[in-house]
């Protein structure tokens, strides 16, 4: 019988880290080997399941990040950009695989983690959004991206989301980059009545609106215009259900990695409609 696979989690208290914790714990291919707290937070030294308000699961929670990983083959990462690229560091040095559900992790720190793993053979995932359908729906939409010169995105998300754009948004815009289609061409001089109104303008010329209320889980909508017509990509997701199928793929595929790969689709396997693990790959595009 395979040994189950070590999760360490990190924001074990936040809506995904709560999510997670139960999977780890329904799931017998993997085993909950520590839980990770923000130093100073009333439910460190408490078991999880106490904190998740589930059954006891004998980990509690710590605020030592190194020694919380004791242990662990994975890191899944539900904190801040900035701890979880710490986190990262610290998991990737003491031979632990991380996967980042953080969402505003930069470019620069992409590459530092990415050369990081290099250098240790280590397979690391940073993961925008964990939903299936999120992932063709940015795919559908980089295959547009290739036919029309005309396109904005629209992510709505609830109250509580710290960064804008959203991750999803950005790993869209990067896809739509891909394309090396220069969008959004200017036809007139416009003047913003209000500074913002025409959202963010991304490099390769997407123009990216964030939208925070009440009500929202999280939304995303690429809208894509012609001359007689407009293709709309829209993915909602209404609960965490929807990240449960993504969480447990990453977890696994991150074992036959040997390197750092940006996007849950660079572990899904296009060609025959499966979600099984790829071959090991060692590049991060």
């Amino acid at each position: 019988m395979t040994k189950p696979i070590r999760v360490v989690l990190a924001g074990i208290n936040g809506r995904m880290g709560r999510l997670s914790s139960r999977i780890i714990a329904d799931n017998a291919d993997f085993d909950l080997a520590g839980a990770i707290g923000r130093p100073g937070s009333s439910y460190i030294g408490k078991d999880v399941g106490e904190v998740i308000q589930y059954e006891l699961m004998s980990v509690v929670v710590s605020d030592n990040v190194a020694a919380a990983m004791n242990n662990a083959d994975v890191l899944l990462d539900f904190t801040v950009a900035s701890s979880s690229v710490e986190h990262a560091r610290i998991a990737i040095q003491n031979g632990v695989r991380p996967v980042i559900g953080t969402s505003g992790i930069s470019d620069e720190a992409a590459a530092e983690l990415s050369k990081l793993a290099a250098s240790k053979q280590l397979g690391a995932l940073i993961v925008p959004n964990f939903s299936l359908g999120a992932v063709v729906m940015m795919e559908f939409a980089r295959q547009a991206g290739n036919f029309f010169e005309n396109v904005e995105i629209i992510e709505m998300h609830h109250t509580r989301k710290l960064d804008a754009p959203s991750g999803t948004a950005m790993h869209t815009v990067k896809k739509l980059a891909s394309t090396g289609t220069l969008f959004n061409r200017k036809e007139v001089d416009e003047h913003e009545l209000l500074p913002g109104a025409r959202g963010a303008s991304a490099q390769n010329g997407v123009r990216v609106h964030s939208l925070r209320l009440p009500g929202l889980i999280s939304h995303q909508e690429v809208i894509f215009g012609s001359p007689g017509e407009l293709l709309t990509i829209k993915h909602d997701s209404f609960n965490t259900d929807c990240f449960v199928t993504g969480i447990r793929l990453a977890l696994n595929a991150v074992m036959h990695l040997s390197s750092l790969q940006v996007g849950l689709d660079k572990i899904m396997r296009w060609n025959d409609h499966s979600v099984s693990v790829p071959e090991p790959t060692k590049s991060i595009h």
